[in-house]
């Protein structure tokens, strides 16, 4: 029986040991996460001063103006996007008739035009 009880015993002293090392393990990983965490965050670009942000426009109020989309050629077989000038990633351009287009008349609840 005392062979046994010693067989046991050691057992255990090899499961604490092996607890010990894992928990050492892991404190050790959380300290490098936190000091790799801390070098990324002082090499991320500062926040801009106040006299980096936008500034409103001297009108006071916002510019708007009517863009129209760049045309895609409707002659030939269909184009995929990468077929495309700008690989499918054509902007807009300023539109020639800067009027305001008619008023909208719709409830603004997202139903369509109201009858």
């Amino acid at each position: 029986m005392n062979i046994l009880a010693a067989q046991l015993a050691a057992h255990q002293g090899v499961t604490g040991t092996l607890l010990v090392a894992v928990g050492v393990v892991i404190v050790a990983l959380l300290i490098a996460a936190v000091w790799w965490g801390l070098r990324r965050q002082d090499r991320a670009p500062r926040p801009p001063r106040p006299e980096e942000q936008p500034r409103r426009p001297r009108s006071g109020r916002e510019a708007r103006e009517r863009r129209e989309p760049a045309d895609v050629p409707r002659d030939g077989p269909r184009l995929t996007p990468h077929q495309l000038p700008g690989f499918g990633n054509q902007g807009t351009r300023r539109a020639r008739d800067q009027a305001e287009p008619p008023p909208r008349r719709d409830n603004g609840d997202g139903a369509g035009p109201s009858a």
